[in-house]
């Protein structure tokens, strides 16, 4: 039973975590239309964001609030300078955030060195749950996701703003020619992506390695459960990080870590071909 128990909570813990990466990402596919291979190099500068702080003597804490703002001023100007100029160009906005994502990870290889850093855990303690030691600051990353994803789902569905989003999703160019501004709304949105990815890789950054390889682990996972639960939807973005990262969580803890993403590539192939729009886009007819 305590094996089961601590399987669902490693299940739960990397499913949350993973829906802070998706969210953003999903965000700015759904509403830009750019697939941003540089998004887990976003995760990746949360992390060293941490390093960084703690380096100049702040506190954990402290970078787990600079590092979504730090993220979303990146976020701009990446949008800015890169992003804005391939818009409607889907092959090339790959192109663009692959080699900016290649870009990103060379540019902190010349800052921090090419070494990994470790990030001390701010909440050492652990919690019993129905009789098992579980790490409290893993149950603090699962609400920490809750939260956020909570807040995002309002955010989208609750106010004027995401009223406004998801009219851009639907129909840009109506949108635009009802007066929207969707060239602020763009800009919002990349930043908005950035800034969780970069609280993810923050929250995430005392349970990993940060080198600057780590932000590839999250990202392909991502783009998995994207194209699983759907493209449109943010419940399909819940779904397809759900069934990805439980069946991966689950295979890995009873077999091997091989195994695991086996297992996931193939559940992704199969959920694919049967639901091409993803899981809540509609059954192939």
């Amino acid at each position: 039973m305590a094996a089961v128990l601590l399987i669902a909570l490693d299940a739960a813990n990397f499913t949350l975590a993973l829906l802070l990466v998706t969210l953003g990402l999903v965000i700015i596919f759904g509403l830009m239309n750019v697939i941003n291979m540089a998004h887990g190099e976003l995760f990746l500068l949360g992390a060293y964001t941490v390093v960084l702080v703690q380096r100049r003597g702040g506190s954990f804490w402290l970078a787990l609030l600079l590092a979504p703002l730090a993220l979303a001023v990146a976020g701009l100007l990446i949008e800015e300078l890169v992003i804005r100029h391939v818009y409607r160009r889907f092959i090339d906005t790959i192109l663009a955030t692959w080699g900016l994502s290649i870009s990103l990870k060379q540019a902190v290889v010349v800052v921090f060195g090419p070494a990994a850093h470790q990030v001390e855990n701010p909440l050492p303690q652990t919690v019993t749950i129905l009789s098992t030691l579980y790490p409290g600051y893993r149950l603090f990353i699962m609400a920490v996701a809750v939260l956020l994803a909570l807040g995002t789902f309002l955010l989208f569905y609750r106010t004027r703003l995401g009223l406004v989003a998801r009219a851009v999703i639907a129909n840009r160019p109506m949108a635009a020619s009802l007066g929207l501004n969707t060239r602020r709304m763009d800009r919002m949105t990349f930043a908005f992506g950035a800034a969780l990815a970069g609280l993810a890789g923050a929250v995430m950054a005392p349970l990993m390695s940060v080198d600057p390889q780590m932000g590839v682990g999250f990202l392909i996972p991502a783009f998995l459960s994207i194209l699983v639960g759907g493209t449109g939807s943010l419940l399909g973005t819940v779904l397809g990080t759900t069934l990805i990262a439980s069946a991966g969580t689950v295979v890995a803890s009873v077999w091997t870590q091989i195994a695991a993403q086996l297992v996931v590539f193939g559940l992704a192939i199969v959920v694919i071909r049967l639901f091409p729009r993803g899981l809540t886009g509609g059954r192939r007819g």
